[in-house]
């Protein structure tokens, strides 16, 4: 993925949007992903703890789901439970329709 990523002429902002719910979830498999992917020259959107604290994090959040050429979704326990997360799911399968951006899991 990074030198077909890189070969191409960069029409999106982000290689992969991460999206994931629960500080147990960062700490620990996301953590892992972040830095694998990102050592792997993959560009990688993982928003920080402190952003979710107010709203003017979401049109951030959904300009990079946007900007997107892959999403990773990582459920977890908790991650139904969100709002702020079914939200991003919405806003993934909308973007998976209209802009081709590739899902995983399927």
């Amino acid at each position: 993925m990074a030198s077909s990523s890189s070969s191409l002429k960069r029409k999106r902002s982000y290689d992969v949007f991460l999206s994931f719910r629960g500080t147990d979830v960062r700490k620990n498999f996301l953590g892992h992903l972040y830095t694998t992917l990102d050592q792997n020259g993959i560009f990688t959107y993982i928003d920080n703890k402190e952003m979710r604290k107010g709203e003017q994090i979401w049109p951030a959040l959904m300009k990079a789901i946007e900007e997107a050429q892959v999403a990773i979704i990582v459920f977890s326990e908790d991650y139904a439970s969100s709002s702020w997360c079914l939200e991003e799911v919405a806003k993934i399968m909308k973007c998976k329709a209209q802009k081709d951006l590739i899902v995983l899991p399927e």
